[in-house]
This record gives structure tokens, sequence and C-alpha cells, in this order.
């Protein structure tokens, strides 16, 4: 079993099995809020699961692309309870999980149950404030049921996302006003990636602008 987090936009956690799907999902759709709810989330998921932390194999976090402030709570807090219940942390990218959900349909089924299209295009639009989308192309599934990625994610202005889309611009795009990450769906990407023994996302987060303040050059001169 899999306890799922996912603070790229709102704050989500889930418990997933393999054979059994989706156990819990627990979500707070404000996006300012992460620090205060990841943790009461997390308690309320495992217990709505009826999980203890010791029948856990592993934590997964998702690891955007999403603002600074709000993405690292989520990474920071699968961490320390993967740490603290001595089971391996993995990531998974947030959009990966939303394509994952759209174009298999496998939210809250188990990894048997899930069918998929496999050639079905999608742009996955999510907000990155700023006046800016975050998005990435997808061509459709791969034969193991894995969302193939084509391009992103990129930031771009919503009047620039045709140009920037290129030969995808013409595909169903989510709506970034809309467009939420299940962590059921990051929970059960994470079984199915495992169960093919495909490669998880790098363990770092998927910032893709620099964060506001940054450290001198070097030490500032004082004047008498």
């Amino acid at each position: 079993m899999i306890l799922a987090i996912d603070t790229s936009a709102g704050s989500a956690v889930a418990v997933v099995d393999r054979d059994g799907g989706v156990l819990a999902e627990c979500t707070v759709a404000d996006t300012r809020r992460h620090a205060e709810v990841v943790g009461v989330l997390i308690d309320e998921a495992l217990r709505a699961a009826g999980v203890a932390p010791t029948e856990l194999s592993a934590v997964v976090a998702g690891v955007g692309p999403g603002p600074f402030t709000g993405l690292r709570v989520g990474i920071v807090a699968a961490r320390a309870f993967a740490f603290g219940a001595g089971v391996p942390c993995l990531s998974v990218g947030s959009h990966d999980a939303v394509a994952f959900e759209r174009l298999s349909g496998a939210a809250g089924r188990s990894v048997s149950e899930a069918g998929g299209r496999l050639d079905e295009p999608l742009v996955v639009v999510t907000d990155a404030r700023r006046r800016e989308v975050a998005w990435s192309a997808w061509a459709g599934l791969d034969d193991d049921g894995l969302p193939v990625r084509v391009a992103g994610p990129a930031l771009v202005r919503p009047a620039d996302l045709d140009e920037a889309t290129g030969a995808s611009s013409s595909s169903p795009r989510t709506d970034p006003d809309a467009t939420v990450v299940s962590a059921g769906a990051l929970g059960m990407l994470a079984e199915r990636l495992f169960e093919h023994g495909r490669a998880f996302a790098a363990d770092e987060p998927l910032y893709l602008r620099e964060p506001d303040v940054t450290p001198s050059a070097g030490p500032k001169k004082v004047g008498r």
C-alpha cells in the first residue's frame, strides 16, 4: 500500500493499494493553506482507509510543476513521513498523474481494472499564478498503460499557449481553473510504474520559475 501526497495546487492525500485501488482520499482545494492541512489530511486518509503506517510499502510525493511554497510543503511532508515509517519516498510528476487519470480513467480502480486509450493526445494545463499556466503535452498511453509525454512541462502565458504547444495545439486540453491533481491517481500511477519496472521522477521539485529571493553574489560592502 502507498500513501500519496500532492500539494502542487490544493492539498491532496490518498492511500492506495495495487489490487484494491484508492482506499481513501482527502483533499482541500485552498491553495494557500498547505502547511496547516497536510498533516490533518494524512491522518484522515490513513484512518479512513483503516491502514497503519507500518502497513505502507512506500510514500509517493507529487513533485509538480507547482508554485515553490505550496509544492515544497507536500514534498517535505512525504519525505518526513516516509523516514518515520521506515519506507522509501518516491517521486511522481503531478502532471503525469493528471494525464494518467484522464487517459486511463484509473482513479479509484485497481491496476488490473484500469483500461486505456492508447492513441488519444492530451495537453494538461494547470494554473501557475502570476498570469501564467504550466503545460505538458501527451501522445496517449503506451502498451503498459502509462502516459507518454511529448513536451513540457513549461510555463507560458495563456494567450501564447497555442504557439507554445506547437503540433499539440489542437489536442484536447484541461481547464487550468478546474484541473486538480488527484492523490489517488498519483498513487495508482506509482503502483503501475512499480509493476512494470519503470523509472520514477527525479527526486527534486519542478518549480519552472526562479525563486523570488536569491542569495547575493558576495558580501555586502559597508560604507563608513
